[in-house]
Order: C-alpha cells, then sequence, then structure tokens
C-alpha cells in the first residue's frame, strides 16, 4: 500500500498563498481517491478536499471553494493543494488520505471511507 507524506506547510500571512503537496510512495497511487482533511486546536478534524484516481472530478467544502484547489499528477504520485486568500481560521495541520474504494455516486467527505494517512503539515495563517 502507498504511503504518504505531506509538505508545503507554513506561517503566511492574512491574503497569502501557499501550496501543499502530498508525495505517495509505490506504484498504485493512481487506483486511489485522494482527500485533504484539516485539523484546528480544539477542534475535530474536517473535510476539505477531494479528487477522484483520474483527477477529472473534484469536490471542495463550501467554506473553501473558489480560494482552494485540489489536483493531482499521478506520474509524479503527488497530490496538490493550492491555497489562496488565505484567512485566520484555515490555520490547522492539514492531512492528506488515501481511499481504495472508487468514486461512484457518494461524494467522499467521511473520514472513515479513507484507509491510509499521512502525518500532516501545518498551515498557520497570521492576521
Amino acid at each position: 500500500q502507498v504511503q504518504l507524506v505531506e509538505s508545503g506547510g507554513g506561517l503566511v500571512q492574512a491574503g497569502g498563498s501557499l501550496t501543499l503537496a502530498c508525495a505517495a510512495s509505490g506504484r498504485t497511487f493512481s487506483t486511489y481517491v485522494m482527500g485533504w482533511f484539516r485539523q484546528a486546536p480544539g477542534k475535530d478534524r474536517e473535510f476539505v478536499a477531494c479528487i477522484s484516481r483520474s483527477g477529472d472530478r473534484t469536490y471542495l467544502r463550501d467554506s473553501v471553494r473558489g480560494r482552494f484547489t485540489i489536483s493531482r499528477d499521478n506520474a509524479k504520485n503527488t497530490m496538490y493543494l493550492q491555497v489562496n486568500s488565505l484567512k485566520p481560521e484555515d490555520t490547522a495541520v492539514y492531512y492528506c488520505a488515501a481511499d481504495r474504494s472508487p468514486w461512484i455516486t457518494m461524494i467522499p467527505t467521511r473520514e472513515h471511507v479513507y484507509d491510509i494517512w499521512g502525518q500532516g503539515t501545518q498551515v498557520t495563517v497570521s492576521s
């Protein structure tokens, strides 16, 4: 199975941008639906975005739609989250996750459908 490693987090001022990356080991990356989640201090982990195996379908939570973009490059075994117009409330540890099941009808927004998780990367937005 794949292992996931996030990178790209950091400290940024409000309105700034970052590109988060999730690098996967192994040769089966393209067989996984991928997702981004985040966990703010003192809060539960929440869904941010997901992308289908081929990258032809994406879904983002309402609060980040229009500011965040999810993408993947299967040739590089990497998924990305471009985060723009950052707000202090975006401060969180961002996790990537992989789901072995195909995305058929239900949008994979629930944590329990994801089988593999990375260690997370911290994003801190100052006001």
